[in-house]
């Protein structure tokens, strides 16, 4: 068994851990009424898409999210929440150390404690029950959402009784065979979707793609063909699957929490990486964490 689909399979007792661990974890996480900005990189970043609009969505604030890199440093925040598993990444680093010059509050969701992020964070959460030996991220990265969206009061039970259900499942019959995926989500559950689409680029190699169900509309569901799967993590406007189908494309309706709705795109991720004969565990051009030294990046 691959490291990923070792990882994949835990998530639901990670979950459980993560929203145990929420209520101890408060006074470190976004308070009621701040500012806050959510960053991360990679899955990290459409894990704080999401977490932002879920946190919006419960009253508890203005919330953003951005790629370590893009942070826009000329705005003013009330805390700042990274989501790095590897606590190493370049941009996340750098971006946390001008946070604590500039004296903005910072907290960082990190897997791996014992790294550089001790020493730029104010505070840490640490999830060292979600660390991934895997390049390709699942758990972490569900996990630390997990954590967020307790903490807003958005999660509860029946989120890990469906990531159960995705796990045991049959998935929908022959996707694995399809060549190019797009994947759809509305609110909280678009991050989900871009998160979706990587999975299936890192783990297989496979074309796939991701918009908020609505924009789908316009224009990219002209690439919808026999051959195509589009998969709506949430649920889907009035009309959209029938166009799908009418197009040929074959469509694949959200049944669960859009979070286990994503487990599901897990399990399919390597359900085409072992069709096309790919070792998940060896992605193409992926390291587990992005690190630069003098301009060049360090295999890490």
């Amino acid at each position: 068994m691959s490291h990923v689909a070792y990882e994949l399979g835990t998530q639901p007792a990670c979950w459980e851990r993560a929203a145990e661990l929420a209520p101890a974890r408060r006074a470190v996480l976004p308070q009621p009424g701040e500012r806050t900005a959510i960053v991360g990189c990679g899955t990290s970043y459409y894990m704080a898409q999401a977490a932002a609009v879920l946190r919006e969505e419960a009253g508890q604030g203005e919330t953003d999210a951005f790629p370590a890199s893009e942070f826009p440093r000329h705005r003013r925040y009330d805390r700042v929440v990274a989501l790095t598993r590897s606590g190493t990444t370049t941009e996340v680093l750098d971006l946390l150390a001008a946070l604590r010059d500039a004296g903005v509050p910072t907290t960082a969701v990190v897997g791996d404690p014992a790294t550089p992020v001790m020493t730029v964070a104010d505070e840490l959460v640490v999830l060292d029950f979600a660390d991934e030996q895997s390049v390709v991220q699942t758990r972490f990265a569900t996990t630390a959402l997990t954590l967020l969206r307790a903490h807003v009061g958005r999660h509860g039970p029946a989120a890990v009784a469906d990531a159960r259900t995705a796990l045991d499942e049959p998935l929908p019959g022959e996707l694995a065979d399809r060549g190019q995926f797009t994947f759809l989500g509305r609110g909280w559950s678009v991050g989900l979707a871009h998160e979706a689409a990587l999975k299936m680029r890192e783990a297989s190699l496979a074309w796939a793609e991701s918009y908020p169900a609505m924009e789908y509309r316009h224009g990219p569901v002209s690439i919808c063909a026999p051959g195509t799967v589009t998969w709506s993590l949430d649920e889907a406007p009035d009309g959209l699957a029938a166009q799908v189908r009418r197009a040929g494309g074959q469509w694949v309706a959200g049944r669960l929490d859009p979070l286990a709705e994503l487990v599901r795109v897990h399990r399919l991720a390597l359900a085409v990486a072992a069709r096309r004969g790919l070792d998940p565990d060896a992605p193409r051009n992926l390291t587990r964490s992005v690190i630069l030294t003098t301009g060049e990046e360090a295999v890490r």
